[in-house]
């Protein structure tokens, strides 16, 4: 099966349901008031990380997701039922982003398992609300609001405690075979691993995750070959292991390949550089008079960087064991927190950010009015009801500039606030 670890999809949250224009229609009675059911809420778009996936290849092919409608209300005030929320899985480690600005929308790593990220259209209100003692046949119902639609970039960033970088036919593959249950096909040709391999290392005093990082070229963090988007995958990894072919099989000089490979990781950025390292001399099996004086030449460069330099051959064992103890006690002295990259943006604020608002202060009833389609729209997709919807709501009237606003027309703390349906008491965060 293919691997892939980048795609791009359309998501659309569902759209709320019309409210209904209904009136009662009951044996003897004559004129029977408005009993029309409000429409349901439009289904949510969620992401939940999945740990039994390890590619995109899902969001490869198929490229538009919609979350279900709600559907409208009915007579006899029966309410629509809200539309199924759309929950699309990704691999654990999935980044989603927003197509446009290239903003983190949400990290679906360690606690962040499932995480919203557009909300359906509210339900319109049925008649039954608009009922007044000077309008007692409404024939008035408030529509369903619209989904939200947005283009997202999915990216996995692979999570591993410990990452193997190094030029192709180095001998990662060789080694992660030796030390875990992954199996990569190991050939010789210039991307000798196509996709990151991840593999259980198991010590007696504990274990951890390593990942084969497909091999780089010089020039991949700018662009060339594959390596570029490679190099995403060794942004969580806590440890890396260096491995360089220091028999030079292939007439390459170890010490260039080592300086080479530090300026793709420098030149990417990320912290990829200042990452604990431990360099792996391999091939030593394959050593030759021309090129035994290698290892000395390695050490000489590098340890006064206080890199390690452990001398092994994924081939035969060779110092193999030393190296996995090295790498285990480097994990134990490092955070384990999982890297998460924070959210950035939240595609709900884009809905009305070109739309306008007011806000007056209506001095007859003694408080203030904030009104405009801007406002209504997101009022839309809010459940007030809720102490995560209501702090989202407060959120957006801060970003949008409304409180700004009522402080610059001398609001005070315990003044009201009113928002078409709503009345609020005003206070300071």
């Amino acid at each position: 099966m293919a691997f892939h670890d980048r795609a791009k999809i359309t998501i659309c949250s569902g759209k709320g349901g019309d409210g209904c224009v209904s009136f009662r229609r009951e044996k003897y009675v004559a004129n029977g008031g408005p009993d029309g059911g409000d429409g349901g809420k439009g289904g949510d778009v969620i992401f939940e990380a999945d740990r039994g996936m390890n590619t995109l290849t899902d969001y490869r092919y198929k490229r538009i997701f919609k979350a279900e409608n709600g559907e409208n209300g009915r007579k006899k005030r029966c309410h629509g039922k809200n539309g199924k929320d759309l929950i699309l899985k990704v691999p654990e480690g999935t980044v989603v982003k927003d197509s446009i600005t290239g903003k983190v929308i949400a990290d679906l790593s360690g606690e962040n398992a499932k995480v919203t990220v557009l909300k359906g259209g509210r339900g319109g209100n049925g008649n039954q609300h608009y009922a007044t003692s000077t309008m007692q046949a409404p024939k008035y119902a408030q529509p369903g609001k619209d989904g939200v639609e947005t283009e997202v970039s999915l990216e996995l960033k692979v999570i591993a405690d410990v990452g193997l970088v190094g030029f192709p036919n180095a001998g990662k593959s060789t080694l992660i075979n030796r030390v875990s249950n992954a199996r990569p096909e190991i050939a010789n040709y210039p991307f000798t691993t196509i996709h990151p391999f991840l593999g259980v290392v198991d010590l007696p005093d504990g274990g951890f995750v390593m990942a084969d990082i497909p091999g780089l070229i010089e020039g991949a963090s700018e662009g060339i070959g594959l390596g570029h988007h490679f190099l995403r995958h060794i942004e969580r990894c806590r440890v890396l292991i260096h491995i360089v072919d220091a028999a030079g099989t292939e007439g390459r000089d170890p010490v260039e390949d080592i300086k080479a490979i530090n300026k793709e990781l420098s030149s990417y950025g990320a912290g990829l550089l200042t990452k604990p390292r431990i360099i792996a001399a391999n091939k030593t099996d394959a050593l030759s008079p021309e090129t035994e004086d290698n290892l000395r030449r390695i050490r000489e460069e590098f340890e006064s960087e206080s890199i390690s330099v452990i001398p092994i051959s994924a081939a035969t064992g060779q110092g193999v064991n030393e190296l996995l103890y090295a790498v285990k006690q480097m994990l134990d002295n490092t955070d384990n927190t999982v890297i998460t990259f924070e959210s950035e943006f939240d595609p709900m604020e884009r809905v009305a950010e070109e739309l306008p608002y007011t806000v007056e202060y209506d001095a007859k009833n003694r408080y203030y009015v904030v009104e405009g389609p801007r406002i209504e729209k997101m009022l839309g997709y809010t459940n007030l009801d809720s102490e995560k919807g209501f702090r989202f709501f407060q959120k957006f009237m801060k970003d949008s500039g409304v409180i700004g606003r009522l402080k610059e027309m001398g609001i005070n703390e315990g003044d009201t606030v009113k928002i078409y349906g709503f009345q609020f008491d005003y206070y300071e965060d």
